[in-house]
């Protein structure tokens, strides 16, 4: 509800409106706030020159499925106040790197308020003015600040104060929404490092940037389920701490780690089986590919499914071309067109098929098979050969030429991604 405050004047004829309006980008839950107390410091020079103040409060757009919300930091604050001087160098070392993809986007003046809006939300500021005059900068500029970092677990949306001098814009105070104190953050933080670390323990910095996204993904969905009901299920704390969230969280937790590991990452959104969704943007030796943590839970598409929790690889480094079957971006900000196969899970693995090759489909189920009955997935470059592959080993049952004494297969069939996923019971 927005509400208008009305407030006369010495000489009884201008009014001043206080518009209160929540600012949530595209990915936050707000509450309600008050009214800025550099408003009422400014009261009598606002009249005097005949100025219009009007402070606004937008509540943020929550999507049907809980899948939208803020994002990452990478900074660990020990003191107990904020420390400006250390937070700024760290903000603007940050915002310097080559790996936040959004804030590239930008044009010179969204990048500048991008900068003085994140420095404001690092240091854990009440308010700061912004080089914005509009509230579309504004907005562009967090949502930039939304998508390039996974774990700002700490604020949820912003409120904005606008100043203007005859109808014409003169300046804007930003003022993020918090949802704990500093300390609280301070110490959240601790935990998430902890844990962080523990699933960081079989990866390097060293390791090759395919090795690096294959083991994030995996080690998510392993050690994260999907519930719509989790606490905190729009940012990382439900990831990392709870071990329970929704894409959101998912996509963050993903953003977080990769970014840790080097790998240039950023978070997405729009529209997945016709729900608000977020997945994540990667960059894998200089080429840019999709994959979705969320879609890698193999309960999240197929939770009717008796067998247990197996890592989904179909949408581990996928093209443009291969998303656009299934999910539908909300363009917030310029995305590259991917099309690059050579780091996609199924042809890193030798289990991608081009051409009719039926001897080594079946002797990929044949070594899963007597490797105890483990998953096999292969997935094909057309429609045609996925198709001929389901005939084949499954209407015809060729699949026990390949798997001696098999008495009966559970499959999983993704039109498409063209892969087919056979579980030996």
């Amino acid at each position: 509800m927005v509400a208008y405050v009305e407030a006369m004047m010495k000489n009884n004829i201008e009014k001043i409106f206080y518009r209160i309006l929540l600012a949530a980008g595209m990915m936050l839950l707000l509450t309600g706030c008050g009214l800025a107390e550099q408003v009422q410091e400014l009261k009598s020079e606002i009249m005097q020159k005949e100025t219009e103040v009007r402070k606004k409060e937008r509540p943020a757009k929550k999507k049907k499925s809980e899948k939208k919300q803020i994002k990452e930091t990478e900074v660990v604050l020990e003191s107990e106040e904020p420390a400006s001087t250390e937070t700024e160098s760290v903000a603007d070392k940050t915002i310097a790197e080559p790996g936040n993809f959004a804030y590239r986007t930008l044009n010179d003046t969204e990048k500048q308020v991008y900068n003085e809006m994140l420095t404001a939300v690092l240091e854990h500021k009440e308010s700061v003015e912004v080089s914005a005059l509009d509230e579309d900068t504004l907005e562009t500029a967090y949502k930039a600040i939304c998508a390039d970092y996974g774990g700002l677990f700490w604020v949820s949306g912003y409120i904005y104060t606008q100043y203007t001098q005859n109808g014409e814009p003169t300046g804007m105070e930003f003022s993020p929404k918090y949802t704990m104190e500093y300390e609280e953050r301070v110490r959240i933080q601790s935990q998430i490092d902890a844990s962080v670390e523990e699933l960081l323990a079989g990866i390097s910095i060293t390791d090759s940037d395919y090795e690096k996204a294959k083991y994030v993904f995996e080690i998510l969905v392993q050690n994260v389920d999907y519930d719509a009901s989790a606490q905190n299920n729009q940012n990382i704390i439900s990831a990392f701490l709870n071990r329970a969230t929704v894409c959101q969280g998912y996509a963050c937790a993903t953003q977080y780690l990769l970014k840790l590991l080097g790998i240039e990452s950023v978070i997405v959104t729009g529209n997945a089986n016709a729900q608000s969704h977020a997945w994540n943007l990667v960059r894998l030796d200089g080429e840019y590919y999709y994959m979705d943590t969320t879609w890698g839970n193999s309960r999240y598409l197929d939770n009717s499914s008796q067998t247990e929790k197996y890592v989904n690889y179909n949408y581990l480094a996928i093209t443009s071309e291969e998303l656009g079957r299934t999910h539908t971006l909300d363009e917030s900000f310029p995305l590259p067109e991917c099309t690059s196969m050579k780091n996609n899970y199924f042809v890193r693995e030798n289990l991608y098929f081009s051409e009719w090759n039926p001897e080594a489909v079946g002797e990929i189920l044949r070594a899963a098979w007597n490797d105890g009955g483990r998953d096999a997935a292969v997935k094909f470059s057309s429609q045609g050969l996925y198709k001929q592959a389901l005939e084949y080993f499954i209407v015809q049952q060729h699949i026990a030429d390949y798997c001696d004494s098999i008495s009966s297969v559970y499959y999983l069939e993704d039109e498409e991604s063209y892969v087919i996923t056979f579980h030996f019971l």
